[in-house]
C-alpha cells in the first residue's frame, strides 16, 4: 500500500485583518480591512488610498522587516535603498513572525501608518477573502495640508470663524471639513470598485 499525499487546496487563502492608523494626528483616524493574504503591495496600495481617502498623488513604500518596497522611481530607488514593490505579496514580505508594518504616503507631508496584523484567519461570514472595511474612525486630512502640523492647524483655523485663515481654508477645502466624518459603506463601495 503506497503513501498517498495530500495536496493544499487551490483558490483564494484565507482572509487577514489588518488594522491601519495614520500616525501623529488628533482626532484619530484608522480603518479595519479583511484581504486576502496574497494580496500584492501595489494592490494594498490602493486599498490603503481608497479605504483612507487618499488620492494617491504623491510617492509611498512599506517598510516591512526592514525591507523599503515601493513603486520603481529611478530618481529615489538608489537614495532610499527601495526595491520594487510590483511582484512583492504581502505575506511572503512580512513572514510568520512579523505583526506589523509601515506604510509612509506623500514624502513631503510624511504620512506616517502603522499597519498591525490583528488576525491571520478572521472567522468571518464569507470565506471569500475579498477586500473590504469592517471599521473604522475620523476623515483623513486633505491632501496638502502640510503634514500633521499643518492638519492640526487646518483643524483650528476651520473651527474659528475669528482665526485669520478661517476662510481661505474653508475655500481651500471645499467651503466645509468635519474631522469625525467617517462612511463606511461609503469606503466598501470604493472598495469594491478597485481593479487588480
Amino acid at each position: 500500500m503506497g503513501v498517498t499525499s495530500i495536496r493544499p487546496a487551490r483558490g483564494p487563502k484565507p482572509p487577514w485583518l489588518l488594522r491601519i492608523e495614520l500616525l501623529d494626528v488628533h482626532p484619530l483616524v484608522w480603518r479595519r480591512l479583511l484581504l486576502p493574504a496574497d494580496i500584492t503591495l501595489p494592490r494594498l496600495h490602493r486599498v490603503f488610498q481608497a479605504a483612507l481617502g487618499w488620492t494617491n498623488s504623491h510617492l509611498h513604500e512599506f517598510v516591512i522587516n526592514g525591507g523599503r518596497y515601493a513603486e520603481p522611481d529611478p530618481d529615489l530607488a538608489g537614495e532610499l535603498e527601495q526595491v520594487d514593490e510590483r511582484r512583492v505579496v504581502l505575506s511572503k514580505a512580512l513572514g510568520m513572525a512579523a505583526r506589523c508594518f509601515d506604510y509612509v504616503y506623500d514624502f513631503g507631508d510624511h504620512w506616517h501608518h502603522l499597519v498591525v496584523v490583528e488576525d491571520r484567519h478572521p472567522i468571518m461570514a464569507s470565506a471569500a477573502a475579498a477586500v473590504s472595511c469592517t471599521g473604522g474612525e475620523n476623515a483623513c486630512p486633505p491632501e496638502d495640508v502640510g503634514g500633521p502640523h499643518g492638519y492640526a492647524n487646518f483643524l483650528a483655523a476651520i473651527s474659528d470663524p475669528r482665526h485669520e485663515e478661517h476662510r481661505n481654508y474653508l475655500e481651500w477645502s471645499g467651503g466645509h471639513f468635519d474631522p469625525a466624518r467617517f462612511d463606511q459603506a461609503a469606503v466598501n463601495r470604493l472598495l469594491s470598485s478597485l481593479r487588480d
